[in-house]
C-alpha cells in the first residue's frame, strides 16, 4: 500500500473546521474511534469506512475514565507514531488525536443507565467501564458528526451499549458492526496482545480454540453442560485465570438456559494471562 496524505488534528476547533468544509460538499463521513495501538482489526474498519464513505476519519484517544483499574490504564500500549504510519498506509483521510484536557476540560459527572445490558459480563466485572465508554463515544460523535461509525464485534457488549446510547440520545449516526479479525492461529486481534510475553502469546490461541467447540457441543449438550465443559477446559490451562464464560442472547446479552430461547446466541469469555485480560466471543450455530 502507498502512503496517503493524512491530515492530523489535536484540537476540537481544528477537526470541526476541517469537517465542516468537507460537509459543505455533501461528503459522507465514516468514523473509526480507537484507543491506538492499532492492529489489522482496526485497519479492516478503516478500509470498510473508506469503501462506504467519501471521507474516513479515525480518532486515537486513550480514554482514562473507562478504566476501572488504574494499572490497566498505565499499562495500556501507546505507540502513536507507528499508528500514524499504519493509518497513512491504509488511506485514512484525517486523524483526531486529542489530549485529555481537550476531551475533558472539566470534570465529567454524566451517568447513563443501560439497564440489564450493563449488569452482565464486562459490566459486572468492570464497574463504571461502560459509562466511561458511553461518555467518550458520545463526545466524539458530537465532535465528528459522522454518517457512519464502525465498531468491531470483538467488543460485542460495547457494540450493544453504543447502539443503546445512540437510540437513547437520538444521535443521527448509523452504527456499523464489523466481524472479528483473527490471527492465523485464531487469536482475536487486540491492542492488549502486544503486552503478552512470547509464552503467553503461544498459549492465548487456546481461548479461541475452546470457544470454537461451542457450536458442535451445542448439538448434543445442554447450555449448562457446555458452560461446565468450557469452564473446566479453560481452568485446566495453568496460565489462564477465568473471569467469566457466559452463553447469552445476542441482542439483550442476557444469559440463556436453553438453545431454543433465541435464534442468535453467542458465547462470551474473559480470561487473564498474568496481568493481561483478553476477551473474545463467537456465535453459536445449531
Amino acid at each position: 500500500m502507498r502512503n496517503f496524505f493524512m491530515k492530523t488534528y489535536s484540537t476540537i476547533p481544528e477537526i470541526k473546521a476541517f469537517l465542516n468544509t468537507q460537509k459543505t460538499q455533501n461528503l459522507t463521513v465514516g468514523f473509526v474511534p480507537t484507543m491506538g495501538a492499532l492492529h489489522q482489526g482496526h485497519i479492516s474498519l478503516i478500509e470498510r469506512a473508506k469503501k462506504e464513505n467519501d471521507l474516513c476519519v479515525c480518532s486515537i484517544f486513550v480514554n482514562p475514565i473507562q478504566f476501572n483499574n488504574p494499572d490497566d490504564f498505565t499499562r495500556y500500549p501507546v505507540r502513536t507514531e507507528k499508528d500514524i504510519t499504519m493509518l497513512k498506509e491504509a488511506g485514512c483521510d484525517a486523524l483526531f488525536n486529542p489530549g485529555k484536557a481537550e476531551m475533558y476540560p472539566a470534570p465529567v459527572s454524566i451517568k447513563y443507565d443501560f439497564g440489564e445490558l450493563e449488569k452482565v459480563m464486562e459490566g459486572a466485572f468492570r464497574p463504571g467501564h461502560f459509562n466511561g465508554v458511553a461518555i467518550v463515544v458520545n463526545r466524539l460523535f458530537e465532535i465528528i458528526e459522522p454518517d457512519n461509525a464502525y465498531f468491531g464485534e470483538k467488543d460485542y457488549q460495547q457494540l450493544q451499549i453504543i447502539r443503546s446510547l445512540v437510540k437513547m440520545e437520538k444521535i443521527p449516526v448509523n452504527i456499523v458492526p464489523c466481524g472479528i479479525i483473527r490471527d492465523v492461529d485464531g487469536l482475536a486481534l487486540s491492542s492488549r496482545n502486544a503486552l503478552l510475553s512470547a509464552h503467553e502469546r503461544a498459549v492465548a490461541p487456546k481461548i479461541a480454540a475452546v470457544l470454537n467447540e461451542c457450536s458442535s457441543l451445542a448439538r448434543h449438550m445442554s447450555v449448562p453442560e457446555v458452560k461446565s465443559y468450557v469452564q473446566s477446559k479453560i481452568t485446566a490451562i495453568p496460565e489462564f485465570k477465568l473471569d467469566y464464560f457466559e452463553i447469552a442472547e445476542a441482542a439483550t446479552l442476557q444469559p440463556v438456559n436453553s438453545w431454543n430461547e433465541s435464534d442468535h446466541i453467542r458465547a462470551f469469555i474473559a480470561v487473564y494471562l498474568d496481568k493481561v485480560r483478553l476477551i473474545d466471543n463467537v456465535r453459536i450455530f445449531l
